[in-house]
């Protein structure tokens, strides 16, 4: 009788979740094609998120912010972040994990390549920050948003960035070249 008990507990805590159609916990997206684990198909309808950057134009070792916000009431519950070379699907740089709702993730053995989520609560906007690696083309950041179990949009892409390859823009965007004046009496 005990082992009986025993297998309805298991069936019951395996199965019957995903017969009722709760809630997957441990969403998953894949690192190259960005699609969840789900079989469900992406939305093809524009996405009512956006990926809001603080800089276009960067060199290496510049640290970018990179926000992703709903722009509806709607809010999201799932993301994976990333940054790309235009027509590339490998990430680049890595990510400062600036946000509590936010963890690096791994992708192609690189520390931090991809920001995602920490749990499913819902979320309007969350930021972290990119850190600009050497020797990088122009890139954009691209994003899977999973808004709930039966909605997610797949290769939400921000505005190109493009490096800046001199010596006059810093971490902040700002000059840092000297001024000089002199007073000839």
């Amino acid at each position: 009788m005990r082992r009986h008990a025993c297998f309805v507990f298991l069936f019951c805590g395996i199965f019957l979740p995903r017969i009722l159609g709760f809630p997957q916990t441990n969403t998953s997206i894949d690192c190259d094609s960005l699609l969840p684990n789900y079989e469900d198909e992406p939305q093809t309808s524009v996405p009512p998120y956006l990926i809001a950057v603080s800089f276009d134009k960067f060199e290496p070792g510049n640290e970018i912010q990179v926000s992703l916000e709903a722009l509806k009431d709607i809010g999201f519950k799932e993301f994976n972040l990333q940054a790309r070379e235009i027509g590339e699907d490998v990430p680049v740089g890595t990510f400062k994990i600036t946000d509590p709702n936010t963890k690096g993730l791994g992708c192609h053995n690189m520390t931090n390549s991809a920001v995602s989520h920490v749990n499913s609560d819902v979320k309007q906007k969350v930021t972290t920050t990119w850190i600009a690696p050497h020797d990088v083309r122009d890139l954009q950041f691209i994003a899977t948003v999973i808004q709930d179990l039966e909605k997610f949009w797949v290769g939400i892409q921000s505005k190109t960035l493009t490096p800046t390859h001199s010596e006059s823009v810093n971490g902040t965007g700002k000059s840092k070249r000297k001024v000089c004046f002199e007073c000839i009496c």
